[in-house]
């Protein structure tokens, strides 16, 4: 291992966007059921799909419309 290294042709990471973090989150159970449905009509994990709804609806700011009842 070298005492010192030069880093000032280093670049930043391309990837550093797309990292994730996990989280713990309670889903209703007919929402899991849902995404697991739809999992196995496309061949992408539910949980990744959970992921491209979540990303779509901020990406492009959807507002959620709740009334309560």
């Amino acid at each position: 291992m070298r005492k010192e290294y030069d880093f000032s042709k280093a670049k930043p990471n391309p990837y550093i966007k797309k990292l994730r973090k996990q989280i713990s989150i309670r889903l209703d159970v007919d929402t899991i059921a849902y995404f697991k449905k739809q999992a196995e009509e496309t061949g992408i994990t539910y949980q990744n799909l959970i992921n491209l709804y979540l990303s779509d609806c901020a990406v492009h700011a959807k507002k959620m419309n709740i009334a309560w009842k």
